[in-house]
């Protein structure tokens, strides 16, 4: 059994793990597990309008994830993607919004506007720790708290006194009719496209340019990536600004795809935070990002299932979700114990 296989291994007896503990939750809460995880699937894949909202609401969490993974990649922990996203669904709905412009420049405008917001919510943590020292995942915190608000506002302002913003044209839009059809009217768009392009485009940045080269250099060894004559500090707070690009874009799923506009929130969208748990179970590789995200979007959509059809609480997914991330975690158990079998394989 190679290390390789070893470290594909680790989330997959997490998740089962999750699920048989989940089971465990549900006998003693006096529920069915069967009928709560056929119920989950039928949520999941049970028509072409769960599959549709199942693929849309995956697409901000691969976001999310690359959000999260970039940072940890380049050895830094972003724990501000929530705000990101939530500046990114502001400025991609006040672009497509304000602004009537032919689609083919409305729509990528809207999208850079996303990203662009995400990586100046980035910038300042980066620049805080490049020339400060401040640990980022102290300001990052903070930096969500100040998104939330400040966003309020910003939308009171934009609607004149209001709660949420108009809808944005037609032309700033991913929805599409097709799709929409395709899947019984459901909300799927083409963010899930913008989304698998960003996973390509992580992935060349960091394994095929010597601007990656250098960002995970850093990550791995500031004092000796400064001693090959890398300027540490311009990398550091292009780490950030690059992980908040892609949150910026994962709140233009929401703003241009799912919603059409943003409402002014009293909570955090949740999202930003579990990107930490995709990037966690996805090892923080592009490819990874991609199934933690699907893991997580079909749990969390095909969970709204499982009330109406097992009688079994939407709560119930919460804690699998939390036990795979605690099995997740504790990946070092996992490894020690495949290791040993390994050892004892190659003993016999």
């Amino acid at each position: 059994m190679s290390n390789r296989v070893i470290k594909l291994l680790v989330p997959i007896i997490s998740i089962i793990l999750g699920l048989l503990v989940g089971a465990v939750v549900m006998l003693l809460s006096g529920h069915d597990p069967v009928a709560g995880y056929i119920a989950l699937w039928k949520g999941i894949f049970g028509s072409p309008y769960s599959i549709g909202e199942t693929i849309r609401q995956i697409s901000p969490y691969i976001l999310a994830g690359l959000a999260v993974a970039f940072a940890f990649r380049t050895g830094l922990f972003n724990i501000g993607v929530e705000g990101q996203l939530i500046v990114g669904w502001f400025a991609a709905a006040y672009v497509g919004m304000a602004f009537e412009l032919p689609k083919i420049i409305h729509l990528p405008l809207a999208l850079l506007a996303a990203a662009v917001a995400g990586a100046l919510w980035g910038f300042i943590p980066g620049i805080l720790k490049a020339r400060l020292h401040v640990h980022e995942v102290i300001v990052t915190i903070m930096m969500n708290y100040i998104a939330l608000h400040t966003v309020n506002a910003l939308v009171k302002t934009v609607s004149g006194g209001g709660y949420k913003t108009d809808k944005i044209h037609p032309t700033a839009s991913l929805r599409s009719e097709f799709l929409s059809n395709l899947t019984d009217f459901s909300t799927l768009h083409y963010g899930i496209i913008v989304a698998l392009i960003m996973v390509v485009v992580m992935w060349f940045m960091l394994e095929k340019t010597k601007m990656g080269y250098e960002l995970k250099s850093v990550g791995f060894n500031e004092h000796a990536s400064q001693y090959a004559g890398m300027n540490v500090k311009k990398n550091i707070v292009l780490s950030m600004v690059i992980s908040g690009a892609f949150a910026g874009l994962a709140g233009a799923m929401e703003a241009l795809g799912t919603f059409g506009n943003i409402v002014s929130r009293g909570a955090f969208t949740g999202i930003g935070f579990d990107g930490i748990a995709v990037a966690l179970l996805g090892a923080n590789t592009p490819l990874g990002v991609i199934f933690g995200a699907t893991l997580f979007g079909s749990l969390k959509y095909g969970a709204n299932n499982m009330p109406n059809e097992a009688g079994v609480p939407i709560e119930i997914v919460s804690i699998v979700i939390a036990l795979i991330i605690f099995f997740v975690a504790s990946g070092y158990i996992i490894r020690v114990l495949l290791s040993k079998m390994k050892k004892k394989k190659e003993a016999k």
